[in-house]
């Protein structure tokens, strides 16, 4: 087995097994140039280099000069970034005297395209951090997986605790196939605050209205444009959406009400049985309810059996006889 690659960092953030050596180095006044492979920080920082007399021996350079060293590289990237900073004020100092429809009016744009989950995510966090009041959001069945969608939660629960603490409120509706996964209750348990989440059959896609006054919406369909929203009109219709999903919603959480099954009918397979009706495939339901093509499948089979179908064409005209679909009185 290969030994694990040493991990990057910074000289500011020395790891422990560099610093041992290079301590060493400096008591013994050279190292065996092998002993570094698995530290190549202390080359690479300056730390070390290899000896003149020989060159299978590496030599510390004394820390006070290492030091200076590198207070000197920062000091001169700290110039360097002041040096842009006026660069770029000289730059839009002259363009902000042109004069035109575009140079003047409101401080932000009705609408503005986001591009990218970085600059997306740090529109979103800019805009809760002026937030006081409320954070209306829509969670579709989530495509990220693994680390991606523990760095989003982390990145999410900060600033939503940020606003529940300044006295806000959270409401989030989610898809029903949501309801079971263990992450999604455990998410709004680690908040403390006037939270509440629902769930439906069908949402829209991803959406946050901040104190009603600003949205964001996808722009495509992998969800790497956003739409940030500031139109009024826009953003109170947008919210008055989800205020009427809302009612439809299923209480989830804090306290969550269990669905009433029918018949031996579940709420999810009614669902289904609507889209079945529509002529729907598969692989459509199960984007649409948010669930793997072979959990979609195993509820029409299990729908079929409880209804007593033999054929896709049969079940159509099943789910349609047997008043399934009506709504209730």
């Amino acid at each position: 087995m290969s030994p694990a690659p040493h991990p990057e960092h910074r000289p500011e953030d020395l790891c422990s097994p560099g610093a041992a050596l290079y301590e060493r180095a400096l008591r013994q006044g050279q190292v065996a140039a092998h002993e570094a492979a698995d530290t190549p920080c202390l080359v690479d920082f300056g730390l070390l280099h290899p000896s003149v007399a020989d060159a299978s021996r590496l030599e510390p350079v004394p820390p006070a000069a290492a030091l200076h060293r590198l207070l000197r590289g920062s000091a001169e990237r700290v110039a360097e970034e002041r040096r842009r900073e006026e660069r770029l004020t000289g730059t839009f100092e002259t363009l902000m005297r042109v004069e035109g429809p575009r140079t003047a009016g409101p401080d932000s744009p009705a609408l503005r395209l986001l591009s990218g989950n970085r600059r997306i995510n740090r529109a979103i966090t800019e805009t809760m951090t002026e937030a006081s009041e409320e954070l209306l959001c829509v969670q579709p069945h989530a495509g990220l997986v693994g680390q991606d969608i523990e760095k989003a939660r982390a990145v999410s629960l900060e600033r939503d605790q940020a606003l529940l603490d300044r006295g806000g409120r959270i409401r989030t509706l989610y898809q029903h196939t949501l309801r079971h996964v263990p992450s999604v209750p455990a998410y709004n348990e680690q908040l403390t605050g006037d939270v509440e989440a629902r769930s439906l059959d069908e949402v829209t896609p991803r959406l946050i209205v901040v104190d009603r006054g600003i949205a964001f919406v996808p722009a495509n369909a992998d969800g790497s444009l956003a739409l940030e929203v500031r139109h009024p009109a826009l953003v109170g219709y947008l919210a008055t959406m989800f205020d009427r999903l809302w009612r439809l919603a299923t209480p989830m959480y804090p306290l969550a009400v269990p669905r009433p099954s029918a018949d031996g009918v579940t709420p999810r397979q009614r669902a289904i049985a609507g889209l079945l009706i529509e002529g729907h495939t598969d692989a459509v339901i199960a984007a649409r309810l948010g669930m793997n093509v072979r959990t979609a499948r195993e509820h029409i089979a299990k729908l079929a059996a409880t209804l007593g179908s033999g054929s896709r064409a049969q079940l159509g005209y099943l789910i349609g006889r047997s008043g399934l679909l009506d709504p209730e009185p």
